[in-house]
C-alpha cells in the first residue's frame, strides 16, 4: 500500500519520527478554502503538512476529504481536528482522506481511549471496516494487509486546552493508541483566566507538566497558539517538538489583504516615489 507509517513518504522518515528527533515540521492550518487547491499550494511552499479546522468552520466534510485526499498524494501529512467530542465524524473522515485526527477539549484518559478506538480498525480500535481507501489508490487488498497500513499510518492527537485536562495529562498520556499530546495555547490561557497570556507563570507551569507526561509514556509532545518565536524557542527547551503551526488560511488572507491595501496607498499618496 502506498502509505507509510504516519506518514507520507516511503522513502525518508515519517512525521512522527521527525518530530521525536526535533527536526520542524511545517504545518498550514485550513478553514476556509473550500478546494484542494489550498493542498498544491501548501505542497508548493513546501509545507510538511495541513490540518483542517472543522472545529472553527462550517467548511462541508466533502470538501474537508477532497483537500486531506490530494493532501495525501501530493505526500502531504493530511490532518483533521474534529469538532469538539465529535466523534462520529472521524471514521467518515479517515475514509475521506485524512491520515491524522485532532480532538480538541480531552480532558480524561476515557476521552482518549474513544479517540484512540475510533482512529483505528480492529482489533486496535473499533473503527469501522471498509474494503478501499483513497490513501491506497481504492486498490482492493486483503483486510489484513489493510488493517496493519491504516492503523499504523492514522495519526491520533489530544489537544489539551484546560485545568482539568492539564490534571490528567498522564492519564491521557498513559492511552495505548495517543501518538500526540497537544496544548492548545489560546483555549487553555482562556480556561485558567488570563486570555492570550501564554507566558503567565501558571500556564508555562501547566505546559511543562504536559510536557513531561507526553516524555514519560514517549508520546510526542507539540503546542499551538504560540505565535512569537522566541517564546516557541522557549517551548522546545521544555521538551516540546518542533510542530511548527505557521499559519492559517484565514490570518494569511487578512494580512496579505491588509498589506495590499496599505502598498497601493502609499504609493497613491506618493509615498513610494
Amino acid at each position: 500500500m502506498r502509505y507509510d507509517s504516519r506518514h507520507q513518504s516511503s522513502t525518508g522518515p515519517s512525521l512522527i519520527e521527525r518530530l521525536a528527533r526535533a527536526e520542524p515540521v511545517y504545518s498550514l492550518g485550513v478553514r476556509f478554502s473550500l478546494t484542494a487547491d489550498i493542498a498544491r499550494i501548501a505542497s508548493m511552499a513546501a509545507y510538511d503538512l495541513i490540518w483542517v479546522d472543522l472545529e472553527h468552520s462550517c467548511m462541508s466534510m466533502d470538501a474537508a476529504g477532497e483537500i486531506l485526499s490530494c493532501a495525501h498524494d501530493l505526500g502531504l501529512g493530511a490532518w483533521v481536528r474534529v469538532p469538539e467530542n465529535d466523534f462520529g465524524s472521524i471514521g467518515r473522515l479517515l475514509d475521506s482522506g485524512a491520515t491524522g485526527v485532532i480532538m480538541p477539549k480531552v480532558e480524561t484518559a476515557e476521552q482518549a481511549r474513544r479517540l484512540a478506538a475510533c482512529c483505528r480498525f480492529p482489533p486496535e480500535g473499533e473503527r469501522s471496516m471498509i474494503a478501499r481507501l483513497p490513501q491506497s489508490g481504492f486498490a482492493k487488498t486483503p483486510n489484513t494487509d489493510l488493517i496493519e497500513a491504516a492503523n499504523r499510518m492514522t495519526v491520533c492527537q489530544a489537544l489539551i486546552e484546560s485545568r482539568v485536562g492539564v490534571s490528567n495529562a498522564d492519564a491521557i498520556a498513559a492511552v495505548e493508541g495517543i501518538d500526540i499530546l497537544a496544548i492548545g495555547m489560546n483555549d487553555l490561557t482562556a480556561d485558567f483566566g488570563c486570555p492570550g497570556d501564554a507566558r503567565n507563570a501558571e500556564i508555562m507551569s501547566a505546559c511543562q507538566a504536559v510536557a513531561n507526561a507526553a516524555k514519560r509514556y514517549n508520546k510526542i509532545a507539540v503546542v499551538g497558539g504560540v505565535a512569537n518565536e522566541q517564546h516557541f524557542a522557549d517551548m522546545l527547551k521544555m521538551g516540546f517538538a518542533p510542530l511548527v503551526f505557521a499559519g492559517i488560511d484565514t490570518d494569511i488572507i487578512a494580512d496579505g489583504v491588509i498589506s495590499r491595501r496599505a502598498r497601493w496607498s502609499e504609493a497613491l499618496s506618493g509615498g513610494g516615489e
